[in-house]
């Protein structure tokens, strides 16, 4: 059975599958997989991960000499999606305008089922393939974080990453969120000496703070604060969530070092109480162009006629956990424009060209 990539695309976009609802898409995946023959499995995380669901594996066995290549794409989008309905105009896959796409990444899952359908139509030779589907990427690489199933492959591909097809992006940053919770003293406001303004106090931090790019390599985000009750009430309590990413992990540690220790200097100057949540989101890699995933790739663009193009990526990808764990992959551009907006598209030109290059990504030499 050959899947054209274009109406699997419409489909797979069709379906809302938000981050912990991917439940619909993957009983969609399931009967997809099964129709072509393959035999899926859907792993125990969904209690762990949060998801009505869980991650889908299939491995399909080698009929060639080859490494155990793994392909992998996730199954949620971000919002909204709720009513999307995808429209073809000039040879571009559009959103009606009111909702995203979800082109990341129901785009490089319809590549990989179109990919992975001729292949086994054609009976080209390839090593063995593992195929894997995640939850909740969006929000965190959960879905990739609480995986369970042993991986057996060589090395990966997560069809999920930035520019057109035959981008390859073999560098990461590392992410490190920072939850501040500032824990002042309530007063009325007419009376304000009586208490400690907790918003102040983040305020007066974040004022001293640097944000946004950094250095090349870096950025700080000061994407949420929340705090107090009524306006006139002297605020008790106040939170600010930050999120600091860098390429270099001296560099991450003293941002990181800096940023709680200007918050607690605030916080010791105004008498607040300060509690401090870190967390390591995800790892930088930075995989050598010599490495035999980054070999694979440049000979299948050749044989597609692709061409390709080394990209770091500012953003974390299911590739970050992975790669963490020992298992060298890399990301794969997938022609997605204006992603995560309503004007978010995808030409046609580029699902198939995608298919094209995972088809010989894939496939013996």
């Amino acid at each position: 059975m050959k899947i054209d990539v274009v109406e699997e695309f419409i489909r797979l976009a069709s379906i809302n599958s938000p981050s912990r609802q991917e439940g619909a898409v993957a009983a969609y995946l399931l009967g997809r997989l099964r129709e072509m023959g393959l035999d899926p499995v859907v792993d125990a995380s969904a209690p762990v991960s949060g998801s009505d669901t869980g991650n889908i594996l299939v491995r399909i066995p080698g009929n060639a000499a080859g490494p155990v290549i793994l392909l992998c794409a996730h199954m949620d989008t971000v919002w909204p999606t709720e009513g999307m309905t995808p429209v073809i105009r000039d040879g571009v896959v559009y959103s009606n305008g009111e909702t995203v796409l979800g082109a990341d990444d129901k785009a490089g899952i319809a590549m990989i089922l179109a990919a992975v359908s001729e292949i086994l139509e054609e009976g080209a030779p390839h090593g063995p393939l593992e195929l894997l589907f995640t939850v909740q990427e969006e929000i965190g690489l959960f879905g990739a974080t609480y995986l369970q199933a042993e991986l057996q492959a060589d090395f990966g591909y997560i069809v999920d990453g930035d520019g057109p097809v035959g981008n390859i992006v073999n560098r990461a940053p590392s992410k490190v969120d920072l939850d501040f919770t500032i824990e002042g003293k309530a007063a009325h406001a007419a009376r304000p000496e009586q208490g400690i303004n907790a918003i102040s106090v983040a305020a007066a931090a974040i004022s001293r703070l640097k944000s946004g790019r950094i250095d090349d390599d870096t950025t700080m985000n000061i994407g949420l604060i929340k705090g107090g009750k009524a306006r006139n009430i002297v605020p008790e309590e106040a939170e600010v969530n930050i999120e600091i990413r860098s390429f270099n992990e001296k560099t991450l540690e003293g941002q990181v070092q800096e940023t709680i220790a200007v918050f607690s200097e605030e916080a010791k100057e105004a008498g607040a109480a300060l509690r401090v949540r870190r967390e390591l989101n995800f790892e930088t890699f930075n995989i050598p162009e010599t490495h035999p995933v980054v070999a694979n790739a440049l000979r299948a663009a050749a044989a597609a006629d692709i061409e390709p193009q080394f990209r770091k990526s500012g953003g974390g990808m299911d590739a970050n956990v992975f790669n963490g764990r020992g298992l060298p992959c890399i990301g794969l551009g997938f022609g997605a424009e204006q992603m995560h907006s309503p004007q978010e598209h995808i030409p046609v030109s580029q699902l198939n060209s995608g298919v094209r290059f995972i088809q010989h990504i894939a496939t013996a030499p």
